[in-house]
Parts: C-alpha cells; structure tokens; sequence
C-alpha cells in the first residue's frame, strides 16, 4: 500500500473515525484504525468497538493498493500534529508490519495488525429505508440529546427513542429522550418510507458520533433500520450500530396535561439570572428556589458554605403565589434548547411536573421534575 492524501481531509476523517475507538481495549485490534487504499483513489477508514462502526472515505492519490491496520489515536495524533496545508504520504513497509508517514521532514514509523484480524459488523437485513435531512436530524439530536440518561443500570433510557407516530395530529417522525428527572419530546415532519418504522432506541455514543458526522453537512441522510440495527449513509461516510434492546418507557404518562398555571419569560434574561444564582448553590444538588408572585419571578439558591443569592424577573404571570425548586443544570440544558426569544412554563403545583414549551416551535415539548429545596 502506498499512496498521498492531503493533511486536512486525512484529519477531518481520522476525527470521525477515531473516536470511535475506546482508549482502553483488552482486544489490540479494537483500537486499531483499517486503512484500505483501492482502484478508486479514495483511502477507506474503518473504525469499531462491535456495537458502532463507522467507514469513512477520503480522496487519496494511491500509488499501490491495499490496507491494513494501526493505532487509531496515534495516527490521529501524528497527523492533528503536522503542518496544515501540507501532504502526507502513507506507505507499508517491512512486509507490511508498520506503516510509515512521511510529510516534509517528518517520518514515523507504526505498528501494524493483520487486517484478516480486523472485525467486521454484519449488517443483516435493514428492512426499513428513508432519508432525512441533515438539518432536521440535528434539530432531532440536539433538541432531545440532553436528557438522555447516564445511569447504566436503566440502558433502556440510554439513548434516544425514534419512532413514527401520528396521536397528536399528523404523522410525524418523534424523538424523545429522559433520565426521569427531565423529558425531551420532538417532532418532526414524517419522511417517506417511515410510516411502518419499529420503534427503536438509538444509543447515546451512536447519538454523539452521528452528530459529529452531520456537524457542517448540509445534504440528505440515508437511514436503513431493523429491529436490531441502524445505519446512516452521507457524504462518504457510512456509521452502522446496534440499538437499544430494550423498551422504552410510556413515556405520554410523564408529560402533565392538567397544567394550568402559565408564565412566560424572556429566555436570555432567564438563562443569565439561573446560571449567575446558580452560582451559590451545592453542587451535589444544584438546586435553585424559583417563586413566583404579581408578574415577578424571583429566583434564590442558598449554601450552608457559600451564602446566598436571589435575581427578580419580570415575567407574564397574574396567577396565585407559586414557590418551586429545580436543579439549576436541568433548567439552563433545557433553556438552551429554545430558539425562540421567550420560553414558556405550565405549573400545577410545586410537587408536580413541570411542562416547557419554546415560543417558536410548538413541535417541542419538555418536562422537568420539581426538587425540594
């Protein structure tokens, strides 16, 4: 195998790819990059961890077909390290154990594993097909990404659930995430080919790296799923990854319907004054007091250590007196969400959950649990 690519386009892939693989692997192969060079003048990049995968392709001037494997995060560093604007010429050597880099003065020498050694994910058969745009998939991800959950121990709440869905009009495609302090909902319009789609949960990492593959696209994404499986094709590169086997909770019974207290609140001014009061409170809790009384919302946090703080808003409320705590972190993931210039509150009650809506896009719905404080 030999062959030059540009610096920029053998990073920006390397980028993609690299993260993929865990920074502590007890099988060697796993933390390996394949690099296949063929016919078409293009360096394949596949990366692992058998539950994701991800090939990307990269325009290459291939003197000599062929491929192997070597460190995905060394290779990642070496090439991040070099000059930008500069060519990088990648050869095998030594009867293909290591693989050399040259560009300009620089050289170095890799380690190799065999490429037979290098695992491949079946596919199997991915019944379903339809494309979004890269735009709307984003709009999905980030308006819901937040609030998927860490804990280990609910992996069904470990990723977004997608599914098609037409209960509240008409048929859309809905994404929705929760860690059962906070619930994302979003819809967006129902593609073609989705209609019949099983409902499935995408896993969190699967979730950050497709995020990262759409980061500046601007084009379709193709989406092939199965029970079992997901995969997303664009711009040269393709992420194929388990899902979720599991059941995502009913998650309609969390969202409130009887919430009649409304208040609205300029959302910029909202995020400054929660994070500058945020400021005092624990942060094991984080919690901050929001009160709320004659068109003012006062918000307040108390230490036992640090002291306390208070900042008043003005806000559209003529409703009863209402006191309500929240963690201060859940509040300011969510606000930032909200594309429009005011953000909406729906209260029963300051032990019941708390329903918000974002001015300019009905299609986006969040609940957020109350805390004691």
């Amino acid at each position: 195998m030999k062959l030059t690519i540009d610096r920029g386009a053998l990073l920006k892939s390397l980028s993609h790819v690299q993260s993929v693989v865990e920074r502590r692997n007890t099988i060697p192969i796993l933390s390996n990059v394949r690099l296949d060079a063929g016919d078409d003048e293009k360096l394949h990049l596949t990366a692992t961890d058998m539950d994701l995968a991800v090939i990307e392709a990269a325009g290459a001037n291939v003197a000599q077909a062929g491929a192997t494997t070597t460190s995905a995060h060394m290779l990642y560093d070496i090439v991040r390290k070099l000059a930008e604007g500069s060519e990088v010429e990648l050869s095998l050597i030594e009867d293909g154990g290591k693989l050399e880099i040259r560009s300009g003065r620089s050289r170095f020498k890799l380690a190799c594993l065999p490429v037979e050694d290098f695992p491949v994910m079946a596919e199997g058969e991915l019944a379903h097909h339809f494309s979004l745009s890269a735009a709307d998939l984003r709009r999905l991800i980030d308006k819901t990404g937040f609030a998927i959950s860490t804990e280990e121990t609910r992996y069904y709440l470990n990723g977004i659930y997608l599914h098609a869905t037409s209960d509240e009009g008409p048929a859309c495609l809905r994404a929705v995430a929760t860690d059962g302090h906070r619930l994302a909902r979003v819809d967006t319009a129902l593609p073609a080919g989705a209609a019949d789609i099983p409902g499935i949960i995408v896993p969190r990492k699967t979730v950050g790296e497709v995020r990262k593959l759409i980061e500046e696209s601007e084009g379709e994404v193709m989406i092939g799923l199965s029970d079992s499986k997901i995969r997303f094709a664009l711009d040269g590169a393709i992420l194929t990854s388990k899902l979720i086997d599991g059941s995502f909770p009913d998650y309609e019974r969390v969202i409130p319907a009887g919430n009649d207290k409304i208040m609205t609140v300029d959302n910029k001014s909202f995020v400054q004054a929660v994070d500058r009061v945020s400021t005092i409170s624990t942060e094991k809790s984080r919690a901050i007091k929001v009160t709320l009384e004659d068109s003012v919302m006062t918000l307040s946090a108390t230490s036992p250590d640090a002291g306390a703080a208070s900042e008043e808003l003005e806000a559209q409320y003529n409703l009863e007196k209402i006191e309500i705590g929240f963690n201060s972190r859940y509040v300011l993931d969510m606000a930032k969400q909200i594309k429009g210039e005011t953000i909406e509150f729906r209260f029963a009650d300051s032990a019941s959950p708390t329903l918000v809506r974002d001015s300019e896009d009905e299609n986006a719905v969040y609940v957020i649990m109350p805390m004691r404080v």
